[in-house]
């Protein structure tokens, strides 16, 4: 198990159960295989068929298929990848030396291939939300070294380049018209073979990685979004691991199939601040003193929560002791009879559409009147990144882009952020933003984090209801999971089947 590709997690030893069912070719069968191939659930089925510049970034990390010049070790800080190390010459220009690696396609890792991979990234057409806040330019300065510069200073550059969204792939995968795939065009140990829709994948072990070969022979991936459905797949054996039980399930699994996971995910309810009824700060003020995300930590979560602190929980371990109180908050107006509501969630999270019901009540209660919408999330991306909707209850792992909060903060609530479902636009909450970008003490970064988590909530464009605890649902003979705060990894070289 490389220790320094994956940030924050856990390996698990436990004990036999039996082999996997789904083997390449797709067959199944509940006594398994016996090919020593792992089956994994996964809850968000693919958005743009894996495309690293959308949200199956993650997926692509989970599964290590791509790789990054940098990762984040288990305190997230940022480690070699690509990148065996790594200076600073000035504010605003790195140069990285890489590692000799190939592609999955066979091809070598060189400068120019790393200077083609970001160079795609910055020009895609949605370009990643890790690049939301800075511009990048990569220029190979020799075979195996790489110079990049920014605008401005940027002191988390080589935490930003670990961020999923920021995987290098071969010149094969980038096609016409902003296309790319990382089908067998990535560097880690598992290769995509085979993407059938949103239903299934078939990875399998990529015999000339750099790290060494992987202990399992492959990975054969589907996609369940219903979350009962993949704890059933579970318990009925059908796969090996399955992720994000839901806590509803939870404790009808084997407690040694069970793993809960301090994580850095916030559940909140987002309300569209650039037209409809939310537009009204007035209103924005009524709907966050009529909603109560503490009563959702043991009616839906099951115990599985915290009550909402801010946009960052527990498991951000710096954040309660930098907390600033927040000031400057609108009066709730007196919300009109017929005063209507268009609340989103999505089924991938199978607590979100119980906790929206939850709000409903609480929002009909304060005197607004609630029209639920709940669908599976790649069905409404689009719409909510419109505006097409007033309110949306939310579930985002604030450190999943770079480890680095500011990311986070700058691509979901800054004027110009790429993942902006708010609509926010306030100069003082992107001056906050900015002058904590601009830090590169941590501590000092991280009151200024906590400064503009402050301005954001001043606005009440977001109101935290709670921070989750992930449930993993693990079978009892797989060994090697990894246990991430930030959801980025699942599995690696070294997770195989006893």
């Amino acid at each position: 198990m490389r220790t320094t590709s994956r940030g924050l997690f856990a390996a698990l030893a436990l004990t036999p159960l039996l082999a996997g069912c789904f083997s390449s070719g797709g067959s199944q069968s509940a006594q398994g295989s016996g090919d020593g191939r792992l089956r994994v659930a996964l809850a968000v089925p693919p958005v743009q068929a894996l495309s690293p510049y959308s949200n199956d970034a993650t997926v692509l990390s989970k599964l290590s298929v791509t790789e990054g010049l940098t990762a984040l070790d288990e305190n997230g800080a940022a480690a070699p990848a690509l990148a065996t190390s790594w200076t600073q010459a000035n504010p605003t220009t790195w140069t990285f030396t890489l590692r000799k690696a190939t592609f999955q396609d066979g091809t070598p890792v060189t400068a120019e291939s790393v200077v083609n991979a970001l160079g795609h990234a910055n020009s895609a057409a949605t370009k990643p939300r890790v690049l939301s806040d800075v511009t990048l330019t990569a220029k190979a300065a020799g075979a195996s070294t790489v110079t990049l510069t920014t605008k401005t200073p940027d002191p988390v550059l080589p935490l930003r380049l670990a961020s999923p969204a920021l995987g290098i792939l071969s010149a094969k995968a980038y096609g016409a018209n902003g296309a790319v795939t990382p089908v067998g065009t990535g560097t880690g140990p598992f290769t995509i073979t085979k993407l059938t829709g949103k239903t299934s994948a078939t990875l399998d072990r990529y015999d000339g990685y750099w790290g060494g070969k992987a202990k399992a022979p492959g990975v054969d991936v589907t996609w369940i979004a219903d979350g009962t459905a993949r704890a059933n797949a579970l318990r009925s054996k059908d796969v090996d691991v399955a992720e994000w039980i839901p806590t509803s399930q939870a404790k009808l699994l084997d407690a040694a199939t069970r793993h809960e996971v301090p994580s850095v995910r916030t559940d909140s309810l987002v309300l569209n601040t650039r037209s409809g009824t939310f537009a009204d700060a007035g209103l924005r003020a009524a709907a966050r003193t009529a909603v109560d995300g503490s009563a959702l930590v043991g009616s839906v979560f099951g115990g599985y929560a915290d009550a909402g602190q801010g946009l960052f929980g527990p498991a951000v371990s710096w954040a309660k002791a930098d907390r600033v109180a927040v000031t400057g908050r609108p009066a709730a107006a007196k919300v009109a009879k017929g005063t209507t509501v268009r609340l989103a969630t999505y089924t991938n999270r199978a607590e979100l559409p119980e906790a929206a019901t939850v709000l409903q009540q609480q929002l009909e209660k304060a005197g607004f009147t609630v029209r639920q919408d709940v669908r599976e999330y790649t069905q409404m991306e689009a719409d909510l990144l419109a505006g097409k909707y007033d309110a949306l209850v939310f579930s985002r792992v604030t450190l999943l882009d770079t480890g680095d909060a500011v990311a986070y903060l700058a691509s979901d609530f800054t004027s110009d952020g790429v993942y902006n479902i708010a609509g926010l636009k306030d100069a003082k909450v992107d001056e906050a933003i900015k002058s904590a970008a601009a830090e590169g003490d941590s501590a000092a970064r991280h009151k200024k984090i906590m400064r503009a988590e402050a301005e954001i909530l001043r606005t009440d464009a977001v109101v935290p209801l709670v921070h989750e605890k992930v449930v993993q649902g693990i079978a009892a003979n797989v060994e090697g999971v990894l246990l991430d705060p930030r959801e980025r990894s699942l599995v690696d070289s070294g997770t195989h089947l006893k």
